[in-house]
């Protein structure tokens, strides 16, 4: 297997490649990672069986899609493919040291990059969240492409896996009325991350904010910083400075918990019934905002 994405990286790269040191690396949960050491190149790997093949080209457009936005860094990828029955996807290797870093800048360059914008909400491919698959068929309507592409289809999945009863109950009647959480408010198709929590964004070695592990699509701006204030949160200039950068509606202090329900639900049907009654809760106090 190594010796053919060795094979790999060097036609990709233009310069022979050897491996002379991999080391794993954690925190994932749903791939194998690795850095792989040549003798003056480092690459990061990320490993799966080979039906995961189409995640990593899917990942592999997403973090191009961000590159050429121009506005923040991400890794590039270099190549993907089979080798001894496993998907890879390699990329650049990005060099962190942790003592160095500017949420500010991080939140001023997400707010460039959600500029980036198209006619039509969706993408040009699907994707998956996780490890759940993403349906982006293109959508001239927002709030029907947030309906079926992203709550109906985990909703559907919950109950596919047993969350019956007052979850699909209440699930279906917000789905009915989401549009009146948009009056007065029409979102622009941004280019989005699609999965930017704490652990999706770093800062390199001179302290560049770095994104990566994309789920991209063009949509609402106000999910991306939803997600972000979802596990965790990011520190608070990050949202000042992405404020002043570009301003979110009044709405979105409304809006966030319908767009963290998506990743929510998700999670309950990555993980089980643990999230369950955040899913409710959550599902809940939308309905409340409806009325």
């Amino acid at each position: 297997m190594w010796d053919s994405i060795e094979s790999s990286i060097a036609s990709a790269s233009g310069q022979p490649f050897n491996i002379r040191q991999r080391s794993a690396v954690g925190g994932g949960c749903i791939n194998q990672a690795f850095r792989l050491y040549g003798d003056q190149q480092r690459y990061f790997i990320k490993l799966n069986d080979a039906a995961g093949l189409p995640m990593f080209e899917a990942e592999s457009a997403g973090l191009q899609a961000i590159i050429d936005t121009q506005t923040i860094a991400a890794p590039q990828p270099l190549c993907s493919g089979i080798a001894g029955g496993q998907a890879y996807l390699v990329m650049s290797h990005i060099d962190t040291d942790g003592s160095r870093d500017n949420p500010q800048q991080l939140g001023r360059q997400l707010a460039a990059m959600h500029r980036a914008t198209l006619s039509q909400f969706g993408w040009h491919r699907d994707n998956t969240i996780g490890s759940t698959p993403q349906h982006n068929d293109f959508s001239d309507n927002w709030i029907d492409f947030w309906r079926e592409r992203r709550l109906r289809f985990q909703y559907g999945l919950a109950a596919r896996n047993g969350y019956s009863g007052q979850l699909q109950t209440d699930g279906e009647r917000l789905m009915e009325n989401i549009g009146d959480l948009f009056d007065g408010y029409s979102p622009q198709p941004s280019l989005l991350h699609g999965d930017l929590w704490f652990g999706n964004y770093t800062y390199d070695s001179g302290g560049v904010p770095v994104i990566f592990d994309p789920a991209c699509y063009h949509g609402d701006r106000e999910a991306d910083i939803a997600m972000t204030e979802l596990f965790g949160g990011f520190p608070k200039s990050f949202y000042s400075a992405y404020q002043e950068a570009w301003p979110l509606d009044s709405g979105y202090q409304t809006r966030k918990t319908l767009y963290n329900l998506y990743h929510i639900l998700n999670h309950l049907n990555l993980f089980g019934g643990g999230y369950l009654s955040q899913a409710q809760s959550m599902t809940r106090e939308l309905l409340s905002e409806l009325g």
